[in-house]
Parts: C-alpha cells; sequence; structure tokens
C-alpha cells in the first residue's frame, strides 16, 4: 500500500474558479482520454468475451484464474490513488522525507498477510472476507462486519472520485462536473459489465500510466533545477533530508517508530482483512500464486514512496528557484504538486495530459476496486444467505445490478461531498477509522480461540466507538484551535492535518499553539496509531466479553479458522525444548487448541492411539510441512466434516497443534 497524506481537505469550488484559464491544449486531451477508452475497452472486452457463459464466481472472482503479477499490480493500483499520487509529495514538500520511513513498515505489513491472512482464507476456499467471520463466530458476526465494510466505501468512495476532480478544477480549469461524472460512468460501466477480471487487468494497464506519470515529472523536474543530485543538495542544505527521529511520544505525528511500526497495522488493515484486497488473492489460480502476489507488492510499493519522495524534493528545489504566484501561496496544500506539474510542463504538449491521466487513473482503480467488492459482499453475505436457490444467471445479472447501482450511488456521494464544506474532512476520516476495528475483529476470531460471537460483537462496536471518539474529536478540536489562530493572526490560516488513502484516511492537526494537555492531548494521538489503538480495544474489549461469558465452551470451533500461533512459536524452540514443553500425561489425542483441556473441545471425538494413523496423502505432501489426519476403522472423524491439514514436525511424538503426544506414526 501506498499511504498518501494529504495536508487539507480541498477548498469549496467559489466563483474564482472559473476564472482559471485552461492550459491544456488538443494534445492533452487526447492523452487523457485515451486514458479512459483503454480503460473501458478492456472492460468491454471481459464483458463481451464469453458472453451469455458468465458466471456469478467469473464476475466477482475472476473465475480464481488469475496470475501472481497482474494481481500484485491490481493490489498496488488499489491503494494508491489520486489522494496519494498528490499528498504524498506535498507531505514530502512542507515537512521533509520523515514519512519516507513508512516503507519500513512494509515488511511485516505485507509478510503477516502473506503467511497468516492469506493461508487461512485460501484453505477456506472464500469469496467475501467476512463469510469467515461467520465460519468463526456466527451469521450476526459476519453480518456486522459487512454492514461495517459497506458503510466504510461508501463514504469513501464520493470523496476519492470529488477531491482530485476539484483539484484539478482549481488549477487547471478542468470542468468539475464533467470529469466526475465521466470517470463515475467510464468506471461503473466497465466494472459492472467485465467483473473482477476486467477491473485486475484495467488496474494492470493504470497503474503503468501512473509509474509514467510520475517519472516523467521526476525527469522533466530533476532536468530544470540541475540534476537529481542539486535536488538533494538543496533540501539537505534546508533541513528536508530528514534523520531516523527516535522519539517514542505516540503523540507526535511521525517519528520512526509511529511510521515503522504503527504503520504495520495500516498495513495489516489494507492487505490483511480488506475485502478489496482479499478479493485479489482469493482470484489466484493457487495458494503460491496469492503469496508471491503480496511478495510482489513489496518493491513495487517501495517504488511508488520513493517516486511520490522524489517529486516532493524536486518540487521543493523548483521553488527555491522560481518563486510562487500569489495564487500557488494561498492554494491549499492538495493543490500544490498540479501547480507545480502546470508550471513544470507547460510548453511539453502531451506530458500535462498524462499526468492528469495519471491522476485519474489512481481514481479509476480505487473506486472500481470498491465498486467490486461492494458488489461481492453484498451478494455473497446479504443476499445468497437468504436466497440460496438464485440461478447461476440470476445471480449473474444481480451481479452487474450491484456494480452499477454502486456505481450510481458513488457519483450520489460525489455530489453530497460538494455540499459539505468542513464535513469533508469528517468524511474523508471514516475509512482509516473503520479499519483498525475491522482488523481487531479478525485477529481476535484468528489468534484468540477462547473469542465467543457476544466478545466479538461487543469488541467491534467497543473498537468502532474509541475510532470515532478520538478521530472526530481531534477534528473538533483542531477546527477549534484553527480557528483560534486565525483570529490571533487576524489573517486566514490553512488547517494542516494528514490524510491516508483508499483504505485509510485519517485526518489530524499538525501544527498546535501550544502542546496540548487532557482530552486535547489524547485527540493529538499520531494517526499512524489509530489502526494499532482501535484493532487493539477490539480485542482487549472481545476477549473480556468472551471470557465473562464462557469463552466457546458449549460451541462448536472450527480448526481451520484459527491460527496456531503457541504451536508455530513452539515450532521455533529447539526439539529438545518442544519435548519437555509438550503434555505427556494424555493418552489421547485432541483436536487443534485444546491446551491441555481435561477433554476435547466440543463436536470433536477424542482418538486412541490404536485407532489413529497419518493418511499416504498426507505422507506424499510431506514437503511443505502439510500432513492429513485421517482415521481407519469405524472410529469418528476428528476434525468434522473430514481430513483437515493439520502441522507436524519429523518427530512424530509431538503434536504442534495441542502440545501433547501424537500416536505412533511415520512420516
Amino acid at each position: 500500500m501506498s499511504v498518501g497524506v494529504s495536508t487539507s481537505a480541498p477548498l469549496p469550488p467559489t466563483s474564482d474558479t472559473g476564472m482559471v484559464t485552461s492550459t491544456f491544449s488538443l494534445v492533452d486531451y487526447v492523452v487523457f482520454i485515451l486514458l479512459l477508452v483503454f480503460s473501458l475497452a478492456i472492460g468491454l472486452y471481459h464483458a463481451c468475451r464469453g458472453w451469455g457463459r458468465h458466471t456469478a464466481g467469473e464476475l466477482l472472482m475472476a473465475d480464481r484464474k488469475m496470475g501472481s503479477l497482474p494481481v500484485a499490480l491490481s493490489l498496488m493500483a488499489t491503494f494508491q490513488s489520486a489522494v496519494a499520487i498528490l499528498g504524498v509529495p506535498s507531505e514530502i514538500y512542507r515537512f521533509g522525507t520523515q514519512y519516507w520511513f513508512l516503507g519500513c513498515s512494509y515488511v511485516l505489513g505485507l509478510l503477516i498477510p502473506a503467511h497468516i491472512f492469506i493461508p487461512v482464507f485460501y484453505r477456506l476456499h472464500l469469496t467475501s472476507a467476512y463469510e469467515y467471520l461467520e465460519l468463526r463466530f456466527n451469521k450476526a458476526v459476519r453480518i456486522c462486519g459487512t454492514v461495517t465494510f459497506i458503510f466504510q466505501m461508501v463514504i469513501y468512495m464520493g470523496v476519492v472520485l470529488y477531491a482530485p476532480s476539484l483539484a484539478l478544477n482549481a488549477v487547471t480549469g478542468f470542468d468539475l462536473w464533467l470529469s466526475v461524472l465521466t470517470l463515475g460512468l467510464v468506471c461503473t460501466i466497465y466494472t459492472a459489465l467485465g467483473g473482477l477480471k476486467a477491473v485486475i487487468w484495467t488496474d494492470v494497464f493504470q497503474s503503468l500510466v501512473m509509474f509514467l506519470g510520475q517519472l516523467t515529472v521526476i525527469i522533466v523536474g530533476s532536468a530544470k533545477v540541475g540534476g537529481l543530485g542539486h535536488v538533494w543538495d538543496v533540501a539537505s542544505q534546508h533541513g528536508r533530508i530528514s534523520g531516523i527521529e527516535l522519539d517514542p511520544d505516540p503523540f507526535v505525528r511521525h517519528t520512526f517508530w509511529t511510521l515503522a511500526f504503527g504503520g504495520i497495522f495500516l498495513m495489516l488493515s489494507l492487505y490483511g482483512v480488506n475485502q478489496a484486497q482479499v478479493q485479489r488473492y482469493l482470484s489466484s489460480r493457487t495458494e503460491r500464486a496469492a503469496v508471491l502476489s503480496c511478495y510482489t507488492v513489496f518493491p513495487l510499493q517501495q517504488l511508488v514512496l520513493c517516486m511520490g519522495s522524489l517529486i516532493g524534493l524536486v518540487m521543493f528545489a523548483y521553488y527555491q528557484e522560481h518563486p510562487m504566484s500569489p495564487q500557488q501561496s494561498q492554494a491549499a496544500p492538495d493543490q500544490f504538486v498540479l501547480y507545480f506539474v502546470v508550471d513544470l510542463l507547460k510548453g511539453l504538449p502531451g506530458l500535462p495530459g498524462l499526468f492528469v491521466a495519471c491522476l485519474f487513473s489512481g481514481s479509476l482503480s480505487t473506486i472500481s476496486s470498491a465498486f467490486n467488492s461492494l458488489a461481492t459482499v453484498t451478494m455473497e453475505d446479504l443476499i445468497r444467505p437468504w436466497f440460496p436457490e438464485f440461478s447461476e444467471a440470476w445471480a449473474t445479472m444481480l451481479s452487474r445490478s450491484l456494480a452499477f447501482g454502486y456505481g450510481l450511488l458513488c457519483l450520489g456521494m460525489a455530489y453530497i461531498s460538494s455540499h459539505m464544506g468542513p464535513v469533508l474532512q469528517a468524511a474523508l476520516s471514516i475509512f482509516g477509522m473503520v479499519g483498525g476495528p475491522l482488523l481487531g475483529l479478525f485477529c481476535l476470531g484468528m489468534f484468540f480461540p477462547c473469542a465467543n460471537p457476544p466478545g466479538a460483537i461487543v469488541g467491534l462496536l467497543a473498537g468502532l466507538i474509541m475510532a470515532f471518539w478520538i478521530g472526530i474529536g481531534s477534528i473538533v478540536a483542531s477546527m477549534g484551535s484553527s480557528m483560534v489562530a486565525s483570529l490571533s493572526n487576524g489573517s486566514s490560516f490553512s488547517l494542516p492535518s494528514n490524510m491516508t488513502t483508499a483504505t485509510v484516511t485519517t485526518l489530524m492537526l499538525s501544527t498546535t499553539l501550544s502542546r496540548p494537555t487532557g482530552l486535547q492531548r489524547f485527540y493529538s494521538l499520531s494517526y499512524m496509531w489509530y489502526s494499532a489503538h482501535n484493532s487493539t480495544t477490539v480485542i482487549v474489549v472481545g476477549l473480556t466479553v468472551s471470557l465473562l461469558t464462557g469463552g466457546m465452551r458449549g460451541r462448536p470451533l472450527d480448526p481451520r479458522t484459527i491460527y496456531p500461533v503457541m504451536p508455530k512459536l513452539l515450532a521455533l524452540l529447539p526439539l529438545s525444548f518442544q519435548k519437555r514443553l509438550s503434555c505427556r500425561s494424555c493418552s489421547q489425542l485432541h483436536c487443534l487448541y485444546c491446551a491441555c483441556s481435561p477433554g476435547p473441545a466440543p463436536g470433536h471425538q477424542p482418538v486412541s492411539r490404536e485407532d489413529a494413523e497419518w493418511s499416504a496423502e498426507g505422507q506424499q505432501r510431506g514437503g511443505d510441512g502439510q500432513g492429513q489426519f485421517s482415521l481407519s476403522g469405524e472410529q469418528p472423524h476428528l476434525y468434522p466434516p473430514g481430513d483437515l491439514p493439520v502441522t507436524w514436525t519429523q518427530d512424530p511424538g509431538l503434536c504442534l497443534h495441542s502440545g501433547r503426544q501424537q500416536p505412533e506414526a511415520t512420516l
């Protein structure tokens, strides 16, 4: 993921914006229109290919036949929105390169989804990520998760379409509502007709356009100011090259710990449990391809972050030699990059159009992913469970109708956003507020076998309340501080704030008049810790309620929905320590995570040594550390409904899932 940092919501349109003279030439318009035409053509190609033979599975999951590279590019493009393309350079221009350390969070932020979330989701053969919540808890928890996600994405869709169009209109005079309608309709058509496969391949094309547009700005800009070496020297002389800030204070906006460790939770909320990303993993042809796509995203995101940072440094060096116009100096920070590009590329026909195409490629990729993921969760979580008798033809038509309906809703949300004024910042914040609690809900189910449905629901509600309390409280406090600053200075004051992208947009005050105290200090928590704080709230409250309500006692637990944390940690110890820590007093084998309980978990029968054996299939797959446990004779299965892959070591006496002795077996 690339997290964009914006510094203020774009200003509402005024009568002045109509006076801006368009800097677009005919060539620029042609380049921009070609982006829309090619995106639409890709969608129509996949829609017409095999028309009449499409299934709901093909539309929503690309028939689970996608390769790792297109999936990786789509994963990157989904959250490399126009907000990030505008926001990251503006952040570097104003505050220096400290933000670049966010790239350190990409390591664990992508390794954990690759080796924990993806295997669990993929082996359950899910379509919606929230289907997992029903398998782990119950249908009520699944619906709560789905409704929370829909609320998150619907609010954000209109904003991510309207805000870049507004910024472009203010700078270039590009017609605001024409660009909103054009992008919304193009995106709606190719997403509704072509399904996930069309979305992924258009994301691939749009990713290339984004890379090309940003690279053009870096090359032309550095050439005009004397090369990248000179850019670095100028930035160093003015203190824009930041060192490692090791201040552990979580209320400091950006430090190494805030970005590198708080960012991990931010990444997990995006690449671990967000439906838009999970859907892409599950569309891969194999689990290995899904994991490989997650690995491939890492260098792509590092490249995107470096390019955004370079644009910010080039922009800083450029404006040391070319002073800003009065209009530029009074502009919202979101518009800095556009003004810079207009100045830099004027007189070079086609290049301004290329950057605008780059900007709207980010919007198209984000919005199309939102349409498709919303249609998927609505179909799989809210409609199909109640109407399972739907024929495939009806399911296909309904899936297309849902995507089209969400497209129209996006246009409506864009119109509402235009009338929000200051509330626009609150709407942007909602995306980041919801991501953390959803991450906590999935972690609660996956890592804590004692968590039960009441704990999950109460924990989610507590996390959402805490998220909105801090998020909205910080915005209100920031608005109050800006009003005080404006009155004391006797002039207008543009409130600085932070904004994460597409999956994470959280606004925070970055400049205060004095060190806050009490609740004001609580509200000044760095936005990079939001996901960590809110997900932890869900886990703590969820576990507390679960223990008070009896845990999973009397409730069936599907072991496939649990990730064996303790057995995995135990496997890292030397074999002698593993044997000492294992429970040798048990004469019977118990199911996953029985944790030395006096009996097996409800619904799982113990199996005596003489009635247990390793299956031949499990022995043949021994190379990847997976085996299957099967039963001989008349004994009931240990893991209903059927054989379940379990982890084993070369020591046949040690069961990693329960820490107990396995039956005598040969691997």
